[in-house]
């Protein structure tokens, strides 16, 4: 199995130096926020944290294609770098900490590109959470310092918890009854959205969540740090990985029934 731990250290490089980037300006009373073409704000902080990485990675991994949320692909070959320099950035423009750097390396095989290498970097909540293909997930301050995680136990949805982003989407995609019927059935449901449902199912604090609708540099980082933890990561069809604009994530042992609700079958 090839080994990834050269380029899951890069990634924590480009992490810290992203963290410092956007927390100089979190809550910045001067922070410039514009709105893009699909309606979603995108602030200084957002480009510059993506301009930060794709001028580390061009010096460190110069060969690699780089896939960043604002300014595009960049590059060609097996080797792809996929970036969403501020996952949440409508908390971080009105100063709510729960926003995140996700880093992932995609490398071209069966299927596409897959996942080998993810970080998912939250500063304003001092946490961090990486996965290496075969390697396993952690999460702590640093590589050296750092807890195994895995996926929780649960294998019953009267005690499961599951998290969410918002119920428009859902909606929007027809989507709502089944949805809605899950959360009737579970033990608890909490919506504490973007990034931070899939770290949970990850360490085991929550047992599955799902999103309608994601871009690949939303789902990247997160879904190799949720298959590492033991769990599953798949779209709403069914599709392994990051790849069908959408996602659900479990421990594994629920997700049959996820995809269930979430598609009308109960």
């Amino acid at each position: 199995m090839p080994d990834y731990l050269d380029d899951l250290r890069l990634a924590h490089v480009l992490a810290d130096a992203a963290d410092a980037a956007t927390m100089a300006r979190f809550k910045a009373l001067d922070l410039k926020v514009e709105t893009k073409p699909d309606m979603t704000p995108v602030s200084e902080a957002d480009r510059a944290a993506e301009e930060l990485i794709r001028g580390q990675l061009q010096r460190a991994r110069p060969r690699d294609a780089i896939l960043g949320e604002e300014y595009g692909v960049e590059g060609t070959g097996p080797r792809r770098w996929v970036i969403d320099p501020i996952d949440g950035t409508k908390n971080y423009v009105r100063g709510v900490p729960v926003w995140a750097t996700l880093i992932s390396l995609m490398e071209a095989g069966e299927g596409g590109f897959q996942p080998v290498v993810g970080v998912v970097s939250a500063p304003a909540l001092g946490r961090r959470w990486w996965a290496a293909q075969g390697y396993g997930a952690f999460s702590g301050r640093s590589l050296s310092a750092a807890t195994r995680l895995h996926v929780s136990r649960v294998s019953k949805l009267a005690d499961a918890s599951f998290a969410y982003s918002s119920l428009s989407g859902w909606e929007e995609q027809g989507r709502l009854d089944g949805f809605l019927d899950l959360t009737r059935e579970v033990w608890r449901t909490r919506a504490y959205g973007d990034f931070w449902p899939y770290m949970m199912v990850a360490e085991g604090a929550v047992d599955f969540c799902a999103e309608p609708e994601l871009s690949l540099w939303d789902m990247a980082a997160t879904s190799i740090v949720v298959t590492e933890a033991g769990g599953s990561f798949t779209g709403l069809d069914g599709r392994p990985g990051p790849h069908s604009g959408n996602a659900a994530a479990s421990n594994g042992l629920l997700h049959d029934e996820l995809l269930g609700y979430l598609n009308g079958r109960y």
